[in-house]
Parts: C-alpha cells; structure tokens; sequence
C-alpha cells in the first residue's frame, strides 16, 4: 500500500529522509498556488498526484491540515498527523485572530523570513543544519499563501481513522491530550527529524495494523 508524504509549509521531502520504515513513503510536491486560491481548490489539484484507490497519508504540521482538507475528496485507509491539528480549533486563536484581521496579506518578506535563530527555538530544533537548509530554500509567494490558509482555515470536521502524533512542548501547534492523540513526551516541532526513531516505531505499529502486517 502507498503511503503518501505530506510535508510542512515551504518544506520537502527531506523531513521524512531520517524515518526508518518498511514502507517506502512518496512525497507529494508541493505545487505553486494561483492568484487567490483556495485551499480547497488547491487540494483538489494536489490530489491529481494520488493516483492509487488504497493508500495513506501521512501529513507533518501544514501538510496535517491539507491532509486533512484532502479527506473529504478522497479516501485513505489511514491518516496520521505530525506535529499538526485536524480541525481549527487545534490551532493557537492568536493565528485565528491574525486570519480574521487580514495581517497576512500586509506581512513584508522580511517577517516571513524571521532569524534563524528564532525559527530554531520556535522549531525546538536540534538538527538545526538541516532546518536551516529548508528554511533557506522556501519560496516566500507560498510561504505567505499557506500562512494565509493556516491562518483562516475554518474546518471543524472531525475525519475517520485517524491517529495524531504531537510532542508536548510544541510551540507552534500546541498539544492537546485526547484518544487519537499520541504523545512524545519533550517533543518539540521539528519531531519528526529529532526524535525520527521513535516516530517511527510508531507510524511502522499504526501502518502494520491497518495492513495486517505483523511488527
């Protein structure tokens, strides 16, 4: 079965390269945005990339809510968020109220390109060569359109099987303790490159249930 690799605003297939799975994981490109596009519009032209009927998807921060948006077009056997939210309400309200009150769209490039050393301590980030070579090659026009998708996502629809993957110390999503939740104690943001190992212990027990597989 194919699993899908949805990745985080401006970042790649590279904060999938440490996990260590049975399971080859194909990452989807991002592609770039149209002149005021929704995000349900560009989700329905993400999903041009999905080719198969039985799959899953594995969505790390932003790509947990496009994830999320592309559950009510297609349908995964299986969903897991990294370090993401399912609906808006798992997000901080202070990203609410930059949505509501416009800010994104006068943001300067500058604000969306903060200081390395911010983003490090935002990230929780002990790969920080690697974070920084993602950060250095984010494109700014997306960058600002998802953070303008974030920012007014208004989703309170719940999806079917799903697990959730979040460290409790995340700074920028912040953890919330439910049943579909799986916490990494001490995790920060950037998890899914710092603590990959025991990340994926867990996403190979979740894969291997669904298909049957034996651990």
């Amino acid at each position: 079965m194919t699993i899908y690799g949805i990745s985080g605003l401006g970042a790649d297939e590279r904060v999938f390269q440490h996990l260590e799975l049975s399971y080859p994981i194909v990452p989807i490109r991002w592609i770039p945005p149209m002149p005021g596009e929704s995000m349900q519009s560009y989700v329905l032209r993400l999903s041009e990339q999905i080719r198969e009927e039985e799959f899953m998807l594995i969505g790390v921060s932003f790509g947990g809510l496009v994830a999320v948006e592309l559950n009510k077009i297609l349908k995964p056997k299986l969903t897991i968020l990294i370090s993401s939210a399912e609906t808006k309400d798992g997000l901080r309200p202070a990203y609410r109220l930059i949505g509501k009150l416009g800010l994104v769209r006068y943001m300067p490039p500058l604000l969306l390109k903060p200081p390395k050393a911010l983003m490090y301590w935002l990230f929780g980030a002990e790969h920080k060569e690697l974070l920084g070579a993602i950060l250095g090659s984010t494109d700014i026009a997306f960058a600002k359109w998802a953070i303008l998708q974030l920012t007014s996502w208004t989703n309170r629809e719940k999806i079917t099987g799903l697990v959730k993957i979040h460290g409790t110390r995340d700074k920028l999503i912040p953890y919330t303790a439910d049943s579909q939740t799986i916490a990494i104690q001490d995790g920060e943001h950037f998890m899914i490159i710092d603590r990959a190992k025991e990340i994926s212990l867990l996403l190979e027990e979740k894969v291997n249930m669904m298909t049957g597989q034996s651990s």
